[in-house]
């Protein structure tokens, strides 16, 4: 506990710092620097708050077993030791939130996000399922009031998706999403079975943190674009322009294409949008190699890999393996009611995180 108290006095004397010097007239004068502190100091706020009533439980705790320990009044020991109690359950708790708050942040979790979903084993039901899929994330937005846009999509015979690309945009979008990144896996009689019987297929989804255009560097000469005319189901023409693009960046050998919008320059923005993000997390994924084996397994990588999830429908249940977390309510959670799904991957990540920080 020393070292968690010595900690957080240190996180109170680096915000009153802040508190004093943002009140010096060359701060104060300093547009830039003025910005940058009180962004520091507004983000120091919560845990601060949490400090400080951690701190007010401490010292009420030590009043209390002051009393107990000195007085001859039982009635007021009596009083003392309810103080006590409360105390103490405010001082674990606290302790627990603050050291929540003082885990390191991953650097993407503010993005917003650009989501993969393709069909895998399973032919035209996982296509189906892919469909589902993109409903249920789409709900999900609508739910949390975030904006979804799709970028490219490619659909089955009996309107599934081979592929659909889409982007979400809103606040923290990417730190509720990235647990869905990997194998789903539905277990469900298909439309197309005659017989009843249960069959298992399997897409996988990807999530990547959106980038902006200044925020990772292109060099046009690493670019072979193409342009075609787009089709849509059935071989039929969308339009007669040759308004779809392909971009391929040439030394990862990353494509990326769009065909939805009848404007080539359109097109061609959205497949750059997505082939940033896609750059973007091979960066990520280099620099990871450097983290630790031990702290590496903590993050969610996104292995698209690993099977994360099973949908059982004639059991109504969602399972994530990583975890091992189930929901009996599968209808309303194909209708976007993830939340509790979300929440506990998300303590699970903080737990883990918890365990390996040092206080």
């Amino acid at each position: 506990m020393s070292n968690f108290n010595e900690k957080i006095d240190g996180i109170l004397n680096t915000y009153h710092e802040l508190e004093q010097k943002l009140l010096t007239s060359e701060v104060i004068n300093d547009r830039n620097t003025f910005k940058e502190l009180s962004k520091r100091k507004s983000s120091m706020e919560e845990v601060i708050e949490k400090i400080k009533e951690y701190k007010k439980n401490l010292a009420q705790y030590e009043e209390a077993k002051e009393i107990i320990n000195t007085s001859d009044d039982d009635e007021l020991k009596k009083f003392a030791n309810d103080e006590l109690r409360i105390a103490s359950e405010n001082i674990e708790r606290l302790t627990n939130e603050i050291k929540y708050l003082l885990l390191p942040k991953d650097e993407n979790s503010s993005r917003n996000v650009i989501i993969e979903i393709r069909a895998g084993t399973g032919g035209e039901e996982a296509a189906l399922f892919a469909a589902d899929l993109f409903r249920m994330y789409s709900r999900y937005a609508e739910r949390k009031k975030w904006k979804m846009e799709i970028l490219s999509m490619s659909e089955s015979d009996m309107a599934g998706f081979k592929e659909i690309i889409f982007s979400i945009s809103g606040e923290n979008v990417y730190s509720f999403l990235k647990y869905e990144a990997g194998v789903h896996r539905v277990q469900r009689v298909p439309e197309t079975e005659a017989q009843g019987r249960i069959h298992t297929s399997a897409v996988s989804v990807v999530v990547l943190p959106e980038v902006e255009e200044t925020e990772i560097e292109i060099d046009p000469k690493d670019l072979r674009i193409d342009v075609y005319r787009a089709s849509g189901h059935g071989g039929q023409h969308v339009n007669k322009t040759e308004s779809a693009v392909r971009i391929t960046h040439i030394p990862t050998g990353i494509s990326t294409t769009c065909q939805d919008e009848k404007s080539q320059m359109k097109n061609r923005e959205k497949a750059m949008k997505v082939l940033r993000s896609k750059l973007y997390e091979i960066a990520e994924e280099e620099k990871n190699k450097n983290i630790s084996g031990q702290r590496k397994a903590m993050i969610k990588t996104g292995d698209r890999s690993d099977k994360i999830r099973t949908y059982n429908f004639p059991q109504s249940r969602v399972t994530d393996h990583r975890i091992n977390f189930t929901v009996y309510k599968l209808e309303q959670f194909m209708d976007g009611d993830i939340q509790e799904m979300i929440d506990a991957l998300i303590m699970d990540e903080k737990e883990k995180l918890l365990s390996q920080a040092e206080f």
